[in-house]
């Protein structure tokens, strides 16, 4: 994939999946991302498919308003004639990555965070910090 586009946004509304007429699952969640500082900060809408047997699982029943997201994917933007004869346009994502990160929901405060997500949390606390050497440093670059 040549176009790759990663973010992280908040969740806009629960997300929902349908399917396909062959059958297939589709995830499809709308996520914000502010861009820019002060009085230029504005907030882009993308909207998120998730393709696949991915859609299918779990992950549904995380994506819940106001839930922060990581998400990585190949970005459109489509242009459509709205009601009032206008022409507008909408950013699309196909997601390769869709990852829950920052604060919890609702939801994960009565279910908890997915085993993925508890387990990268878990793996990070442990983790030595960088400024902690426990062997001598020489790297052997001559500049």
């Amino acid at each position: 994939m040549s176009n790759v586009f990663s973010f992280t946004g908040t969740v806009g509304r629960d997300a929902e999946v349908r399917y396909t007429p062959s059958g297939m699952a589709v995830l499809s969640v709308n996520v914000a991302n502010n861009v820019g500082f002060g009085d230029k900060q504005q907030t882009l809408w993308i909207r998120v498919a998730l393709f696949g047997k991915r859609a299918e699982g779990q992950l549904q029943n995380y994506l819940k308003k106001g839930q922060q997201v990581f998400v990585s994917g190949e970005l459109t933007q489509n242009e459509y004639k709205a009601n009032d004869g206008s022409i507008k346009s909408s950013l699309e994502l196909t997601a390769n990555i869709i990852d829950l990160v920052g604060r919890k929901t609702e939801f994960d405060a009565n279910q908890g965070y997915p085993p993925r997500a508890t387990q990268s949390r878990q793996d990070t606390q442990n983790r030595p910090t960088d400024n902690v050497v426990d062997e001598p440093y020489d790297d052997g670059i001559p500049f």
